[in-house]
């Protein structure tokens, strides 16, 4: 099977800068950029490592994750984004999980061995509410998952088409996980270290970002399987 790498940026220099050399290229057969109007030389960089960068039009995550699926030529797709977060050691494990028979694969920061970056704090608003949403996700559509909102991920192409993603921004990942569970795919996790941000912070801000998936919650209550 044939692997893409879509590598999700916005303004990610700096992280480029510190993780490029580490992504296991060779376990995938391409790598391509989907960005969104960066301006400190992130698209510049990726062009002179050769890396094919697809020019985001309309913003948020959401898109980016329908517009790599559309233009990557992988029947597996890896999304990986270099801001820290995610360690490019598991992009062979993502793309193996789906070659071993799943459907999709996640990262996961909450199964035993793994780390998410608010372990080391004693008030782990993030973590808690990741949590809250996954019970949620198993409660409402039968699932088993450990981490529904990570964006870490990797699934099959043709999966991803079954699902019609269509939630915008951070809720894009939630949503993918729901519509999994729904349909019954085959879901493989494994436990991940998360590291910290390097440069910049965080787009995805708590309070608004759960309100947003709540919302994607419910409405995937409602609409059942007609999406």
């Amino acid at each position: 099977m044939k692997k893409s790498l879509i590598i999700l940026t916005r303004n990610e220099i700096e992280g480029l800068k510190s993780l490029f050399d580490s992504l296991p290229l060779y376990a995938v057969d391409e790598a391509l950029s989907i960005d969104y109007q960066s301006t400190d030389g992130t698209k510049e960089f990726l062009k002179e490592k050769g890396v094919r960068v697809i020019d985001q039009k309309k913003r948020g995550r959401g898109e980016a994750f329908r517009l790599g699926a559309e233009v990557a030529t992988g029947d597996i797709l890896v999304f990986f984004s270099p801001d820290g977060n995610e360690d490019p050691r598991d992009i062979p494990k993502l793309a193996g999980a789906i070659e071993a028979g799943a459907d999709m694969a996640v990262a996961s920061r909450f199964m035993k061995g793994s780390r998410n970056d608010e372990d080391d704090k004693l008030f782990k608003w993030r973590a808690w509410a990741n949590r809250a949403f996954t019970m949620l996700a198993n409660v409402f559509f039968k699932g088993h998952m450990f981490d529904t909102i990570n964006g870490y991920r990797a699934i099959r192409k043709d999966k991803f088409l079954l699902l019609h993603p269509d939630a915008e921004g951070f809720t894009i990942e939630y949503q993918m996980s729901i519509r999994a569970m729904k349909l019954g795919f085959t879901i493989a996790e494994f436990p991940t270290v998360e590291g910290g941000r390097i440069g910049g912070q965080s787009t995805a801000t708590s309070i608004p970002t759960g309100f947003k998936a709540l919302r994607v919650l419910l409405l995937e209550v409602i609409i059942g399987k007609k999406f």
